[in-house]
Parts: C-alpha cells; sequence; structure tokens
C-alpha cells in the first residue's frame, strides 16, 4: 500500500516566497507517491499551482495543451526519470526546445553521477531525490523565483554581429574599436564575443592574452548557464568592456545546435546593453543563426572591387533567405581619394554607405599594439569616426535634473 504524504509546512525560505504570484507548474509521468506530495506542497504553500498531469512521455498534449505555447509556457515542468530515462531525456529535450523559458526538474530514485548528468545535458536544471521534501522543493522553486526576478530586472541588449566581405577587410579592428568606446565613452554595459571556431583575434587586440575557456565551451554548457558560469567565461578590458574570446588552437570545425546558442544569447541579452559579436568572413550554421537574430548585421567592407563583389552576394543572399532585418553596410580605410568613390560604391551595392571608418593604418598599429583602442587613437580621424558612431547608437539619454546633462551628447567627448 503506497504510504499517504504528510502535510508540508512552509519552511522559512517558503514563506519569503509567498508574495510572488504562484508560479504554473506541469508534471509528466510521476509516480503515484510523488504526485500527492506535489499536490500538497501546491496546496499548503501556494508557491506553485499545479496545471496539467500528463500520463505519457510522448503525449499529444504536449502539443495541444495552452501550457506549452509561448505565451503561457508553464514554469516548471517535474518529470519523473524513473519509469524510463530514455523517454525522460527525450520528453526533456522536446519540451524544452518548444518552451526554453521552462524550468525543467528531473524526479528521480537514482543518485548516481552519470544519472544526474544524463539529466542535466538533457536540460533539466534541477535534480530532485525521491521522496521529495519540501526543503527540496523550497530551494528548487526559489532559484526558478530567482531567475525569474533577475530577468525582469535585466538588460535587453542590442545584438550587433559584425562580417567581412572578404578576409582582411578589418572587422576585428571595427568591432573591437566601437566596443570599448560604447565601454568607456558612452559607459553603456558591453560585451564582445569573438565567435571565430579558432584562432580569434579579439583578446590579442585589446592586450588581453592569457584565458582557459572560450565562447564554444559556454556554448556545451548553456542548459546549466547562470551569473556565476557566465562569470568564469568573461574576460575583463580596462575600458569597461567584457569579452569572450574564441579557441586559441586550431581544430576541425565545431557543431553546436541552434537550441544552445539562441540559448546563450537570450540569457546574454538581459545582461547587457549592447552585445557586438566578430563573425569570421566564412558563414558557418552558428554565424548565419546569429545573424538571423541580431538586430543589426554590418558588413564591413574595403573600397575594392572583389570585396565589393562579396557585398553584392552577401546582399543578395540574406535578402532571399531572411536572414536579417537590417544589414548596414560599413566602409573600411575609407579615403577620399579611393579608386572607387563613394557614389560608385553605392550604386553597386544598392543602398547608402553606413558608416566610413578613415583609413590611418599607422594609428590603428599602435592602438593594437598597445591593447586598448579606447586611448591609444585619441586625436585621430579614426576615433573622431568611431566615437561619433559609439555616441549615435549609445548615447544615454540624460536625467533634466542633472546638470550636467545640460552638455547634450557632446558632453560624453570630453570625457
Amino acid at each position: 500500500m503506497p504510504r499517504q504524504p504528510s502535510s508540508m509546512a512552509l519552511a522559512p525560505q517558503a514563506e519569503s516566497l509567498a508574495g510572488n504570484e504562484p508560479l504554473r507548474l506541469v508534471s509528466v509521468c510521476l509516480d503515484i507517491d510523488t504526485q500527492n506530495l506535489v499536490r500538497l506542497f501546491a496546496e499548503s504553500s501556494l508557491l506553485v499551482r499545479v496545471t496539467r498531469q500528463v500520463h505519457d512521455y510522448h503525449s499529444e498534449e504536449f502539443e495541444s495543451a495552452p501550457e506549452w505555447s509561448i505565451e503561457a509556457a508553464p514554469d516548471i515542468c517535474l518529470i519523473d526519470f524513473d519509469q524510463d530515462r530514455q523517454q525522460a531525456v527525450s520528453a526533456a529535450e522536446r519540451i524544452l526546445s518548444r518552451s526554453p523559458e521552462t524550468a525543467i526538474f528531473a524526479i528521480s530514485s537514482q543518485a548516481e553521477p552519470n544519472c544526474i548528468i544524463e539529466a542535466m545535458r538533457a536540460g533539466c536544471t534541477e535534480y530532485l531525490l525521491k521522496p521529495v521534501d519540501k526543503d527540496q522543493m523550497v530551494g528548487a522553486i526559489a532559484r526558478v523565483v530567482g531567475r525569474k526576478k533577475e530577468k525582469k530586472e535585466m538588460f535587453k541588449a542590442q545584438v550587433f554581429a559584425f562580417m567581412g566581405a572578404k578576409g582582411g577587410c578589418g572587422v576585428t579592428t571595427v568591432a573591437t574599436h566601437l566596443a570599448t568606446l560604447l565601454a568607456k565613452v558612452c559607459e553603456r554595459k558591453t560585451l564582445l564575443i569573438d565567435l571565430h571556431s579558432d584562432c580569434g583575434d579579439v583578446p590579442l587586440y585589446l592586450g588581453l592574452t592569457k584565458y582557459r575557456f572560450h565562447f564554444y565551451d559556454l556554448l556545451e554548457n548553456a542548459d546549466r548557464l547562470d551569473a556565476e558560469l557566465l562569470h568564469s567565461f568573461i574576460m575583463h578590458h580596462p575600458s569597461g568592456l567584457d569579452i569572450i574570446p574564441a579557441p586559441e588552437e586550431t581544430a576541425p570545425s565545431r557543431n553546436t545546435d541552434e537550441r544552445a546558442l539562441l540559448r546563450t544569447l537570450d540569457f546574454l541579452r538581459g545582461r547587457y546593453e549592447f552585445i557586438l559579436v566578430d563573425l569570421p568572413p566564412t558563414l558557418t550554421s552558428q554565424s548565419q543563426e546569429l545573424v538571423r537574430h541580431a538586430d543589426h548585421l554590418h558588413l564591413v567592407t574595403v573600397a575594392e572591387v572583389s570585396a565589393l563583389r562579396n557585398v553584392v552576394r552577401h546582399l543578395t543572399y540574406f535578402a532571399e533567405s531572411e536572414r536579417s532585418k537590417s544589414v548596414r553596410v560599413v566602409l573600411n580605410r575609407f579615403h577620399k581619394n579611393n579608386a572607387i568613390t563613394d557614389a560608385q560604391i553605392e550604386k553597386t551595392i544598392k543602398q547608402e554607405i553606413y558608416w566610413k571608418v578613415p583609413n590611418q593604418y599607422s594609428h590603428v598599429s599602435k592602438a593594437i599594439m598597445a591593447g586598448d583602442p579606447s586611448s591609444q587613437i585619441a586625436g585621430s580621424d579614426v576615433a573622431r569616426s568611431v566615437k561619433d558612431w559609439a555616441v549615435t547608437v549609445g548615447a544615454q539619454p540624460k536625467d533634466p535634473k542633472d546638470k550636467k546633462g545640460a552638455r547634450g551628447i557632446l558632453g560624453l567627448w570630453n570625457r
């Protein structure tokens, strides 16, 4: 005869959460004892509201129930991993792909490390051992509430992707300069990601040479990503800019699934005001997916026939595939005496040049050698151009009560 669950009194931690709106909870294939425990917990604590009990790992209810729509996805899904672990793993992956915001709790009597790892890889954020007690449940719910609260207080970053019309157009130079100025001059919380699959140069250009982890390592841990884990991947530049580097070593093509990339990007969006991504010149599955979800793609070119031919090709591809809502063409190493004029370029690409970065090789080389673009090119035409750009996209609105705000945007220039 199944044991009768006892009443679940509120723990102090639960009392502190009681003021929050109950979280929507769905259970999948729970055994009768755990199902009763969850019901009693929901009735006594008011922390969760059981909206549905699903009794089949592959039930059509996953597709038809309103709880699985994007607008009303459950906050928590409890999945019993004891009946059939493989089907439980499949269900967790399926639910997460349909509802990335849902926190999935694995419920099991198996405490072996390989069982826990298997569940975490499937996307479970919690692993609760049977018999589930109130402290286990409250602790897990508190973490979900904390993440939801954190997300409400987060930023919503604009994502700018940077890709070269061909190799050698200066994409990394442009991206690092703009990113450091957004962080230092505009005082915006900014992240620069190097999405090259190997041999990325972003840390080198910023004078940061020692690091352990890279962006593809982060993608492999997307399902357990939180603020503490992210901190171990971040490199900090004196300008205030944060960086996630590319792998240092050469390696075969790195494959990551779309879900991991989107989960990671969504997580990062909530912690920054601007995210700049340095893409490789050749489109990869990762860079194509990122471009599709970026606010703007900045296509960096130079005034050369081969580069401009590629600009046209890229613009045609992105227009036909609807991979990006906005493609901006940036002319790097601009000079008024270029053999190909601005008018000829705009006629060829059939749109206006979004921004022009002057050709001052010696100043840019000095900045790369020093590892600090925000200070080493001060006073140069390059600095003025990129600073104008940074202020255009990153100037913060001033509080009318702030007397310093009377200087307007130009006041940023004198910091």
